[in-house]
């Protein structure tokens, strides 16, 4: 009795979550790093090295520096997303995660403005613009590793893992600046805030061993073994795929509703026109983290079965809502309502749109341009999301407390996912080889019609 052949793109038994494993750890690392420098943005380098400028001068600067990686993400992007294509996932998991590690240890270790002048913020930008040259091609190869590993009916599933690590990163980074945050001023400005950067060596070791671990994916194999790899992906993004590149440029500004949550929502309850504690915000963050590392692989799980759409809007719509409660709740400085709302807006909801969107987008290209589609369109969308945060602090007005200005800003960009949502196919019944075909969104409405 013959045993039919696994479908071209199949895994061997235990790679799936070996790939999720891998990427969730690894992002969780990676980001990490990326999240205890949104966390020292609000509450540490205003002091530490733009002390010569008013607070409010201050803080805008500082949040700058934040925005500045996201610009730099797009050119990674484009670099990254080439090579990625061309050489295969796992290089560019293991360089990316390196180069994190090694930029974010050098941030612990810069003069302070008092100490140089002004070289001390020219070298934490340049720090910053290689931590957004990373994370440029983090999430994108994660996602390919995870999709392409993936059984097809469970792709949202195990891709999803890699956000579940992002979340993670960030809650292990908000864990490790609540004590920082606890210390003494003096302590705090002078060694304390060094000291979560200088823990990015371990985070590299770690990455390192686990990723060199990993199997190229089988896609990624077929893909290079019969028709070859891609000489110019980006040409053949633009000729063929144009379209679904500016929807996941749309989808990506969704991002927005993170920053502005983790950063100027921080800033804004422990400036003056609040004045709740440090310790006491980063720990809304936390909880709300840990909700979402429950949240979003639910969520994901839930669109194997309904449709990535239908979840990514709920999510995208509902965080127009409830961050503007959230933010309202902070005005108020209600310190339980806070909580509740914030782990209602960022935990629950937003989940929803951040759970899905790794296969949603994955799943709009082909193997051949998979990860320079993803990369390009997320990072362009992610550099506007980044400086949502700069852009947050300006309308807040010269006082930093016109939160309904930055709710309705917030909620302005949302609308762009929800229209990119609409005019997506659903690709939920897609096979794995046939992703980015013109017709494979037809063919699953006619999937689903004879199935159902």
């Amino acid at each position: 009795m013959s045993v039919p052949a696994p479908p071209r793109d199949a895994s061997p038994p235990g790679q799936p979550k070996k790939a999720a494993t891998a990427a969730w750890i690894g992002s969780a690392l990676e980001y990490y790093d990326f999240f205890i420098y949104g966390s020292a943005a609000a509450l540490i380098f205003p002091e530490v090295f733009f002390a010569d400028s008013d607070p409010a001068t201050a803080t805008l600067l500082s949040l700058a520096t934040f925005g500045v990686a996201y610009a730099a993400r797009p050119i990674g992007a484009l670099f990254l997303g080439h090579v990625g294509d061309r050489l295969g996932r796992k290089k560019i998991m293991v360089f990316t995660l390196m180069l994190m590690g090694l930029s974010t240890f050098l941030i612990g270790c810069l003069p302070t403005r008092d100490q140089v002048g002004t070289l001390a913020p020219v070298l934490l930008v340049l720090c910053r613009v290689l931590q957004g040259v990373s994370a440029a091609g983090e999430q994108a190869s994660a996602n390919s590793m995870t999709l392409e590993h993936a059984p097809p009916d469970r792709r949202g599933f195990f891709t999803s893992f890699t956000l579940s690590g992002t979340q993670g990163g960030q809650l292990l980074a908000t864990l490790v600046f609540i004590p920082v945050a606890a210390l003494p001023e003096e302590q705090l400005l002078s060694w304390g805030w060094r000291v979560p950067f200088w823990l990015s060596v371990a985070v590299a070791v770690v990455g390192y061993v686990i990723r060199r671990r990993l199997d190229e994916t089988p896609a990624f194999a077929q893909q290079t073994a019969t028709e070859g790899v891609v000489r110019m992906p980006l040409v053949v993004l633009a000729r063929d795929h144009w379209a679904d590149v500016l929807r996941v440029v749309a989808g990506a500004l969704i991002a927005s509703v993170s920053t502005i949550f983790t950063v100027w929502a921080l800033a804004y309850a422990t400036s003056d026109a609040v004045g709740m504690s440090r310790s006491s915000m980063l720990w809304v963050a936390a909880l709300a983290n840990v909700v979402a590392l429950a949240a979003i692989p639910l969520w994901a799980a839930l669109s194997d079965r309904v449709g990535r759409r239908p979840v990514y809007l709920a999510g995208a719509a509902g965080s127009a809502v409830t961050m503007f409660l959230y933010l309202w709740a902070i005005s108020t400085g209600s310190y339980p309502l806070v909580m509740l709302l914030g782990i209602l807006a960022f935990g629950v909801v937003y989940s929803a749109a951040n759970g899905v969107w790794p296969s949603f987008y994955g799943e709009m290209f082909p193997t051949r341009v998979r990860l320079s589609g993803v990369a390009i369109g997320t990072q362009i969308g992610f550099a506007v999301a980044g400086f949502a945060v700069t852009f947050a602090a300006r309308i807040a007005g010269p006082d930093g407390d016109d939160w309904t200005a930055v709710a309705l800003f917030t909620a302005a960009l949302c609308v762009p996912p929800v229209i990119a949502a609409v005019t997506a196919r659903e690709t939920r019944l897609v096979p794995t080889e046939r992703l980015g075909e013109r017709a494979a969104g037809e063919g699953a409405e006619r999937t689903e019609k004879v199935t159902a």
